[in-house]
């Protein structure tokens, strides 16, 4: 299988750590290992006489059982863990299909919900949220683009890079296409706890229908991306054991130490995903006067949920690659431009999950006064 460079990974492998100001990050603000052995009295302790042997494979029980916790219908022997989301796309795509099976996918998107499908040789068609209808998809046109051959339907809810969330009618109606077809539901769950309001949130798909995969990870709504931990949930075991299969042909096992502190921060999820939220809440108002504020030059559909969003430039041709270009030689700030998502240049991310993006935004600020 040959995949072509992955866009935003080569991107921030150039960028992300030599900047002096990160406007464009998806995760949100980390801890240190002292701060999240300190949600339980005990647990410096477990992780002095933590074992450093080989793992399970599908993920130590404790830590299983933990995420299982997170969903309504899901047992712990219904998770799979992997070595952080990307691992999961990984395996999902090539345990599941084989050439000539057609994908569709939901974009602008993480490059590798794509890709990964059409190196193995899958047919894939995008399902395009429209900016103009504040990034949602056509329910109508996803009917249209659904063939003989279509296996599955991916989507990513809340949605990276425009914080789009689905109402509960558009996910209710995509799940009933998805059972009328007998696809396979694969949704990219990894923002899900950070919507602005509960209300919003939406069920997880694995729990509403049993051929959905859902997609978690340790790095964006906990802030944890250090641990380099995520997994999949599904009631379909079959899905699952063929993920499983594959996994064996990739990391095989996870890290031990990281399994054991995700444990702990899923046990206490409500302490450390409302933490980010709160930086997420006090960003957003921050971000509200700033486009307010530069409505001349810049645009934004508002998110619902996450730390990320995809504003675009007031210019009539690839404005974010100059906006990019000059942020970055003129200010040392860093945006990500559209086309690392499949998209683009005239829209860009940035994100808004940690407690640095005030001092960043200012520095946004100077220069788009200095352009005005």
């Amino acid at each position: 299988m040959q995949l072509p460079e992955f866009k935003l990974e080569r991107f921030f492998a150039e960028h992300e750590f030599n900047v002096s100001h990160l406007l464009c990050a998806s995760d949100c603000e980390a801890i240190s290992v002292e701060s999240l052995l300190a949600l339980e009295p005990e647990a410096r302790q477990g992780l002095d006489e933590l074992w450093l042997g080989y793992t399970e494979s599908t993920g130590h029980p404790d830590l299983r059982a933990a995420i299982a916790g997170m969903y309504e219908t899901i047992e712990a022997s219904e998770v799979l863990v992997h070595t952080g989301a990307e691992e999961a796309i990984l395996t999902f795509m090539n345990g599941l299909f084989e050439p000539g099976d057609h994908i569709i996918v939901h974009t602008p998107c993480y490059q590798s919900l794509m890709e990964i499908p059409v190196a193995i040789g899958c047919e894939v068609s995008p399902w395009q949220g429209r900016e103009d209808f504040a990034w949602a998809p056509s329910l109508d046109e996803l009917e249209g683009i659904i063939k003989p051959a279509t296996r599955a339907v991916v989507v990513n809810l809340p949605h990276n890079p425009t914080g789009y969330l689905a109402p509960h009618a558009l996910f209710d109606r995509l799940i009933e296409i998805c059972r009328e077809h007998g696809l396979i539901l694969f949704c990219d769950e990894v923002y899900r706890g950070l919507e602005y309001d509960p209300a919003d949130r939406l069920p997880a798909a694995c729990d509403a229908y049993k051929n959905a995969v859902s997609l978690g990870v340790m790095s964006k709504s906990f802030g944890l991306a250090g641990l380099r931990l995520g997994w999949v949930a599904s009631h379909n075991r079959e899905i699952l054991a063929a993920m499983a299969n594959y996994k064996d042909y990739t990391t095989i096992c996870n890290s031990a130490p990281s399994e054991y502190l995700a444990a702990i921060a899923i046990r206490h999820r409500d302490a450390v995903v409302g933490r980010n939220l709160d930086i997420i809440r006090g960003n957003l108002a921050l971000l509200d006067d700033f486009f307010e504020r530069f409505s001349n030059q810049l645009t934004w559909v508002r998110p619902k949920a996450g730390s990320i969003a995809f504003p675009r430039t007031a210019a009539d041709s690839n404005g974010g690659t100059k906006l990019f270009g000059d942020l970055l030689e003129k200010k040392g700030l860093l945006i990500a431009p559209g086309g690392n998502f499949g998209h683009d240049d005239n829209n860009f991310r940035i994100g808004f999950g940690r407690a640095t993006m005030a001092e960043a935004l200012g520095v946004f600020s100077d220069y788009l006064e200095g352009v005005s």
